[in-house]
């Protein structure tokens, strides 16, 4: 049953940077918008991820709840020694959501509509940042288990270049999530070609942003790249990707959407498949050279059981009752 659990852990992940990824990616595109176009953009947003954007934290919440209930060692040392850019996030969504709710539904139109704004436009970079940091450092050989003061235990284990680069690098990859998925939500020609040319100018950044955080990692002894091309899996995932790159720049202008999304979903699993494979069962390795495995730090058997059936139980309501949700909303904004 724990690799039922590490299954769920694995895909609540991934599912939360492509859904959660390309709703943070949509604040993002905003934020990287001329003056002159804010308000169509702003309005595009809304309109796309308005009725679906607070489920998409529902992959954080279980892969949170999975770690918490499957892997309590790893929960406490990830709380304990990440808890500033946790917290960052964590506010940052708040932030995000609160703001994002009280500029469109605040019953008084006023000067506190530019606040709402920027708050949304900032806290959606802030979010995937620290979200990338946080991944980074779990990998980086930052985290100091035996640090004495404060800075290296609390602070350097986080703040660092590498981590610095991954967390560009994924509001890179956010913001040109968000960019492929509105292409098949716009109404117009004109919005189309603008949102077009927003996926190829976050999917530069995402390459500019990948290469830089090679070049960091290698200068800080991070050995990233024989995490990659050092076995067959992270070979062939990453030369998909690369490949899947290629195949979408070549027929992005052809503007169709389900394509599209396929191939920049594609992209972006195998390279978190790239990033993952080699240390698994391996999730966080520290800075005295010993990891905590997720074989080896699991919970009582009996307590990975129960998990592993409320999870397959659970998204037999779950998944259909969100296809649902997102089908509903789709059809009602075709009818209207």
């Amino acid at each position: 049953m724990i690799y039922v659990v590490i299954a769920f852990l694995w895909a609540a992940i991934w599912l939360y940077l492509l859904l959660g990824g390309a709703d943070f990616g949509a604040g993002i595109l905003e934020l990287f918008t001329s003056d002159k176009n804010k308000s169509k953009t702003r309005k595009t947003v809304y309109r796309v991820i308005g009725p679906v954007w607070e489920a998409n934290h529902m992959w954080l919440i279980i892969a949170i709840v999975i770690l918490f209930v499957g892997f309590p060692k790893i929960y406490t040392l990830m709380s304990v020694h990440m808890h500033i850019p946790l917290v960052i996030m964590l506010v940052g969504i708040i932030a995000r959501g609160t703001a994002f709710t009280f500029r469109h539904y605040d019953a008084v139109v006023d000067d506190m509509q530019v606040v709402y704004n920027k708050i949304f436009q900032y806290s959606s970079f802030i979010t995937p940042f620290f979200l990338g940091i946080i991944a980074a450092s779990t990998v980086s050989g930052a985290i100091d288990t035996e640090a004495k003061d404060f800075l290296s235990a609390y602070v350097y284990s986080w703040l660092n270049w590498f981590s610095i680069a991954v967390g560009l690098f994924t509001v890179s990859i956010c913001g040109f999530l968000a960019a492929i998925f509105i292409i098949g939500e716009t109404d117009t020609e004109e919005d189309k070609r603008r949102f077009i040319q927003k996926a190829k100018f976050m999917n530069i950044a995402a390459v500019i942003t990948g290469g830089l955080v090679f070049i960091i990692a290698y200068l800080e002894g991070i050995p990233l790249a024989q995490w990659i091309f050092g076995n067959p899996i992270g070979t062939i995932a990453i030369s998909a990707a690369t490949l899947s790159l290629i195949i979408l720049w070549k027929t992005i202008d052809k503007k169709n959407a389900v394509q599209l999304r396929i191939l920049a979903g594609f992209q972006v699993s195998m390279i978190l498949l790239s990033l993952t494979y080699e240390h698994f069962p391996n999730i966080i390795l520290l800075k005295n050279g010993e990891y905590l495995s997720l074989m080896e730090y699991q919970g009582e058997e009996k307590t990975i059981a129960a998990l592993a059936w409320a999870l397959l139980l659970g998204s037999l309501f779950i998944l259909p009752a969100l296809y649902y949700l997102i089908y509903s909303f789709q059809k009602k904004g075709k009818v209207h």
